[in-house]
């Protein structure tokens, strides 16, 4: 029997992880998956992302080092760049269709989402220079209080959470810097932090200015 090729095997692996899952979690055996499959998954990830940098990196000296006419250097790196943009664009805008179109969080129970909402308007409450999105104000409705422990240990999860605040605080960062901060954040100022935070901008800019 022929051997399926390996676009055919990452679908059906696809596929039987999106039965799995819905699965698992109509039996209850959500436990179980975390604690004995998800592993396996989150290894894989982590060999993607071991060769993803250096693949990009050597193979951009590798052509850099290999080209006879350095004019040409100069169109490739602005084509590196333009790939690298767009790439970035169409994956957040595959992002946004799919989450506007499937909207996901509409499928959390009313009761989830009172408590996304409570933990929210305490966290807005709690941020300095933090202002709300829309006029609900569920923190002062007397019904809620049933809801607020839940709330406020989701809130107090989330806050201990490093990868995430480390997310936030990027953003925040961003939101103040000025008109001219993408080309700032492009220039690395220690590679070996680039290679460890997968900043892929930094890592193709060291390439093309090592190569």
């Amino acid at each position: 029997m022929k051997k399926p090729s390996l676009p055919v095997q990452i679908i059906i692996g696809l596929v039987l992880g999106i039965a799995w899952a819905l699965l698992s979690s109509s039996m209850g055996w959500s436990d179980f998956t975390i604690d004995w499959i998800a592993p396996f998954g989150t290894i894989f990830i982590n060999l993607l992302k071991l060769i993803a940098i250096p693949l990009v990196l050597f193979s951009i000296i590798a052509g850099i080092g290999n080209l006879s006419d350095t004019a040409t250097l100069g169109r490739m790196g602005v084509k590196t760049l333009a790939l690298y943009i767009g790439s970035t664009v169409l994956a957040a805008a595959m992002g946004m269709f799919i989450a506007n179109t499937f909207n996901p969080g509409k499928q959390a129970s009313e009761e989830q989402l009172k408590i996304n909402r409570l933990a929210y308007e305490l966290w807005v409450n709690d941020s300095e220079g933090v202002e709300y999105f829309d006029d609900i104000r569920l923190l002062n409705d007397p019904s809620m209080a049933a809801y607020l422990t839940d709330a406020q240990s989701a809130l107090a999860e989330q806050q201990s959470n490093e990868e995430l605040n480390a997310k936030m605080s990027v953003l925040k960062n961003k939101k103040e810097s000025g008109p001219l901060q993408f080309f700032v954040d492009m220039v690395p100022s220690n590679i070996f932090l680039s290679f460890n935070d997968s900043l892929m901008l930094q890592v193709i800019f060291f390439a093309i200015f090592f190569g």
